[in-house]
């Protein structure tokens, strides 16, 4: 995976991590989930499953998931109300029954497959998990200039600032340390 690509995995939540796939004006990077191939590899990465089977419709209906997503979390960010069409899309898909884990004979957990409408039901029920509940007002945006990812900041005190410290964290400090080091040369 291209460290580009990487990064839209780092939120802290599924949802937000499925949320990163679109293609949007807020962020560079392409669409990820553009056929059923693409939807199966990402639903699988996402969710740790060993396969993803779809069926054609299956990918409108990921980016219609996905689109309420995006706007419920950023009504979330931004301490706006939800859209109820958004609500009632998310939980429409959470009804779906998730992907079912299965034990094997020797006690260990089987291989996770499942079909593209469990896996989106998974991430539905990851939203709303996520929305309703103590961590729902710490999704935040990345305070990078030119990243708009959303991540949870579970740090204990509420003051994480980046999608990721080795990333956009790490940038901003070069930058700081180097307009830092320009104003010192500038006084001598």
């Amino acid at each position: 995976m291209t460290p580009a690509v990487a990064k839209r995995f780092r939120s802290g939540r599924a949802c937000l991590d499925f949320a990163h796939t679109a293609e949007t004006p807020d962020w560079r990077e392409p669409e990820l989930v553009y056929d059923r191939p693409s939807l199966e590899r990402w639903l699988s990465h996402i969710l740790g499953l060993a396969a993803v089977r779809t069926e054609p419709g299956d990918v409108a209906e990921a980016h219609r998931l996905r689109a309420a997503i995006l706007r419920l979390a950023r009504a979330r960010t931004s301490e706006q109300p939800f859209d109820p069409q958004d609500v009632d899309v998310l939980n429409a898909f959470a009804a779906a029954a998730p992907p079912i884990p299965r034990l094997t004979a020797n006690g260990a957990l089987a291989p996770l497959a499942a079909t593209a409408v469990a896996g989106l039901s998974a991430i539905a029920r990851d939203a709303i998990d996520l929305f309703a509940g103590p961590l729902g007002h710490r999704i935040r945006v990345c305070a990078s200039p030119d990243c708009a990812y959303m991540f949870v900041d579970a740090s204990r005190p509420g003051t994480r600032r980046w999608c990721s410290m080795q990333r956009c964290g790490n940038l901003a400090k070069v930058h700081t340390h180097r307009d830092n080091q320009a104003v010192k040369d500038l006084a001598r």
